[in-house]
């Protein structure tokens, strides 16, 4: 025959077990605590640790940034780099730093996106007023690099700007 008292503490362990499995289990699928941040976006804890994380690889990466635009710069245009502080990252994981060259945010910006730990610049891309700073015009005949000028700056001043920027005016 069955024995009641072992049906009870048979019952009572399962039960005891059920709710600790419960419980263990509810501990480990529970959501990070969420903070508010400046801005009242919500962003959790992770979030964060990814964002500093990113923010903390493009203050090393600086120095190669500027590096690589320099190497373009074969006029010697630049005379100084500033970084926006803004870090980016975008859906596909790289970071993404945004800046500018000589004071100029509005006519000499350029974007460098970054592969975290990779220890190297993926890309650059600049405006069009940058890229024509680091264009080699000993590709180019004189006609069409005095056309392309007189189209690109129909300012006498922006000309003259140019000129001086690519080293052809003083």
């Amino acid at each position: 025959m069955i024995n009641p008292k072992k049906i009870l503490i048979a019952g009572a362990v399962l039960l005891i077990s059920l709710t600790c499995v419960f419980y263990i289990n509810h501990q480990l699928n529970k959501p990070e605590k969420s903070e508010v941040t400046g801005g009242k976006k919500n962003m959790n804890n992770k979030e964060k640790s990814e964002q500093e994380k990113a923010e903390s690889y493009v203050e090393e990466m600086k120095p190669k940034i500027e590096e690589e635009l320099r190497k373009e710069d074969i006029h010697h245009f630049i005379k100084s780099v500033t970084f926006e502080d803004k870090v980016n990252i975008n859906p596909m994981g790289r970071i993404v730093v945004n800046g500018y060259i000589n004071d100029n945010p509005d006519k000499f910006d350029f974007s460098a996106d970054l592969i975290y730990d990779s220890n190297k610049v993926d890309g650059i891309s600049y405006s069009q007023d940058v890229s024509d700073r680091f264009r080699d015009w000993s590709e180019y005949s004189k006609e069409v690099k005095d056309k392309y000028i007189k189209t690109a700056y129909p300012d006498k001043k922006e000309r003259e700007q140019y000129l001086k920027d690519i080293g052809e005016m003083k």
